[in-house]
Parts: structure tokens; sequence; C-alpha cells
């Protein structure tokens, strides 16, 4: 297994350039992604096993996103997604899906299930710029990885944080342990829910 196989790490700059390129400032989803427990990985198991992974990443985002999507290595385990006229709705359901087919098979040659966490922004409504976007798509991956990884976690603007304060904090915290147990976002969850009461009045 050869690092060309994986793909060159290249600057956060080229993304945005490549992005720019593509959709002239037009709508696109940002989604930047980090593997679950790579470092402890790589060390017990040594880089050629790091390398299976990172490889079977890499082939698993390029064969299961759209051909208009564009996809760069940023870091050692750390791709950055662009995908045009796409909605974070819309990327949370196909990055979601890629996520479950990585999270429920083992990688072959390394013998273990390797997890990913993703965050997404877009624009709009996240930022004119792709830097602003990219910034955005950074704070809910951290999120992600602090609810416990192994998620995908849209960006949540300050200004809809705080309509939490509407709701109890009892309730907030049980939200959270259900999308820990479950391995879904929060906003998965509340869609779920919003989509069983609009079947409820579905005459309305």
């Amino acid at each position: 297994m050869t690092r060309a196989s994986i793909g060159a790490i290249v600057g956060r700059q080229d993304f945005v350039d490549a992005v720019d390129a593509e959709t002239g400032g037009g709508a696109v989803a940002i989604a930047l992604t980090d593997l679950d427990g790579f470092g402890p990985l790589n060390e017990e198991l040594g880089p050629r096993a790091g390398d299976l992974v990172l490889s079977m990443w890499s082939k698993t985002l390029i064969g299961s996103l759209p051909k208009n999507a564009i996809v760069r290595r940023i870091g050692g385990d750390e791709w950055a997604i662009a995908l045009p006229n796409s909605s974070t709705e819309n990327a949370l359901i196909l990055l979601d899906e890629i996520r479950e087919h990585v999270a429920s098979h083992i990688v072959e040659g390394v013998g273990r299930v390797v997890t990913a966490t993703l965050g997404i922004a877009a624009r709009p409504p996240h930022g004119p710029e792709i830097d602003d976007v990219i910034r955005c798509a950074d704070t809910a991956l951290m999120r992600g990885k602090r609810e416990g990884g192994n998620r995908v976690a849209l960006y949540v603007e300050e200004k809809m944080v705080l309509k939490s304060n509407y709701y109890p904090r009892a309730d907030l915290d049980r939200l959270s342990r259900v999308a820990a147990r479950t391995s879904r976002t929060e906003a998965s969850l509340l869609r779920e829910a919003l989509d069983d009461l609009f079947a409820k009045y579905r005459t309305i």
C-alpha cells in the first residue's frame, strides 16, 4: 500500500480554490471529516494498517459521492468535501449513508471497524465565502467529536442555539443521550420528530 493510493495531502487553500472555481459563488455544502481514533490505531497496529484505513476511507468517499463532488485530503486523516448545488440536509443524508456503511464493515487487512465523524455547513446560509463555511463545518465536526464521534453533525448558528432556552435542560440532556446511544445527530432525531408530527396532522 503506497501513499499514492491514499491521496496526497493538500492545503485548505487548494480546496478553497477548487470549490470557488467549480461553484462560481453558488450554493455548495461543505463537509470536513475525521476518522475516530485513527492516531491510537496507527500507533498500535503500525503505518501499514493506518494506510489501509486511509485508503479505504478515500476509496469509499470517491466511489460513493456524486461525480461533481470535490474531495481533498487536507490532513493526516482529514478530508474536505464539497457538494455543489447541495443543501446541508441533502448532504447529511448522503454522508450519513457513507458513515453508516463504513461503521458496519471491517477494514480488509486490518480486522477492525473504523468509524468517522463529519461536520457539515453550507453556502448559503452559513457564509458568503468558502473559508467562512469551512470554519462552520469545522465547528460542527468538533461538536460531533465531543458528542462521541461516529456521526454527522450539522452546523448550528448561535441564534438557533439560543432557541434552546425555550426547552427544559432535562429535555435537551435527554436528546443528547439518545443521540449518543443511537449514533445519530440531534438534528436527525428532531427531523424524525417533525416527520411524525406532520404525519399526525397530514390533513392540515
